[in-house]
């Protein structure tokens, strides 16, 4: 199954000169999202995985069922102020201004072999957040793993040096 075909774009959202690749088209299809799940188990061939870490809100859609298909545990990223329990915060820079994301502290063990999902690899900066607090918890990034990549926005350049896979590339 072509997935790209199952993606919705639309110009000039959320503002002008912008192509918001919208994915609840390929969500609503059930065979879209067995397929999008499927091959993004695929993806991550071999990589032995403690836990993946699912990025609000979208990474908890494809994360969730990666987890329970791939017998590991499941970490939701959320935005500041979502957590009940301790956490550990970072910071990173939006276009405007700034946003936080939150992991509880006790959702990593020192040592935890951790892959992190996403819908969407732009510019990077959630991504490396999530990075830098996995690795302040002392857990071991195995790797990225994006359904879409926007790859003119040079999100990699800001991850960094991790194994970073994206299924679609626009």
């Amino acid at each position: 199954m072509n997935l790209e075909n199952k993606i919705r774009s639309i110009v000039d959202y959320p503002k002008k000169g912008i192509i918001y690749r919208d994915i609840t088209t390929l969500l609503k299809d059930k065979d879209g999202l067995h397929d999008a799940v499927d091959t993004m188990i695929d993806a991550v061939g071999d990589k032995d995985v403690d836990l993946i870490l699912g990025i609000e809100a979208r990474g908890f859609i494809f994360g969730t069922p990666m987890a329970y298909e791939m017998d590991c545990g499941f970490v939701p990223v959320r935005k500041a102020g979502k957590l009940p329990a301790e956490t550990v915060s970072k910071a990173y820079d939006l276009e405007y201004g700034t946003d936080t994301i939150e992991i509880h502290k006790d959702a990593i063990l020192p040592g935890q072999k951790v892959l992190i999902v996403d819908d969407l690899l732009a510019t990077g900066g959630t991504a490396k957040a999530t990075a830098d607090i996995v690795e302040q918890l002392g857990g071991v990034i195995v790797g990225f793993l994006f359904l879409i990549e926007l790859e003119d926005l040079n999100g990699r350049e800001v991850i960094g040096d991790y194994n970073i896979e994206s299924i679609i590339k626009y």
